[in-house]
């Protein structure tokens, strides 16, 4: 890389990279805890289950939102010589990064199934469709402005608006493997 060049993540494919997986562990975790008759049995476990789901996806989906847009806002133009980082990377380091999370995740979501069942599976799907929805936020964001949002790969671990993220830089809407909102572009 030349000097001053960066390389570039999509801001939007860090944040859809943990969905799919809280999801699906999620899904597996509910359907684990129903096979549980835990303490409060299927009658409670369910119905909560469902409301924590929709409590934990609205919360997801809305968290932080504020700083995303603030620094969508002072977003700087991406140089000649930044190197934009496929999706498929991005998606590998970001997952790769949280893999031990999940997994802990995962176990106390089962675990949690003994007294409330599929509860704790419904939050980790819950957190994974907030995820998924701020993804489609964060893409229509970018079709509205016709540019798309990136960061640099250094900040990832730290997630798409850590503490060490100082700043966005932007493309044209054409740029790299990812159509708006971090999704596979089609060709």
């Amino acid at each position: 890389m030349g000097r001053g060049a960066q390389s570039l993540a999509r801001v939007a494919v860090a944040v859809r990279a943990g969905a799919a997986p809280l999801w699906w562990l999620g899904v597996l975790a509910a359907g684990i805890g129903l096979l549980l008759p835990g303490l409060t049995g299927r009658r409670i476990g369910v119905p909560a289950g469902a409301a924590l789901f929709l409590v934990t996806a609205a919360a997801v989906a809305l968290v932080r939102r504020r700083r995303y847009t603030s620094l969508a806002d002072c977003a700087t133009r991406a140089g000649r010589h930044d190197v934009l980082q496929d999706r498929r990377v991005t998606l590998k380091v970001v997952r790769r990064s949280r893999r031990w999370w999940l997994l802990l995740a995962f176990l106390a979501a089962v675990a949690s199934s003994l007294v409330l069942p599929a509860a704790g599976g419904a939050v980790l799907a819950g957190a994974g469709a907030g995820l998924w929805l701020k993804a489609v936020w964060l893409g229509r964001r970018e079709r509205t402005q016709e540019t798309l949002l990136w960061m640099r790969t250094d900040w990832l671990a730290d997630g798409a608006v850590g503490k060490p993220v100082k700043g966005f830089r932007t493309t044209g809407i054409a740029a790299g493997d990812a159509a708006p909102g971090g999704a596979r572009r089609r060709s």
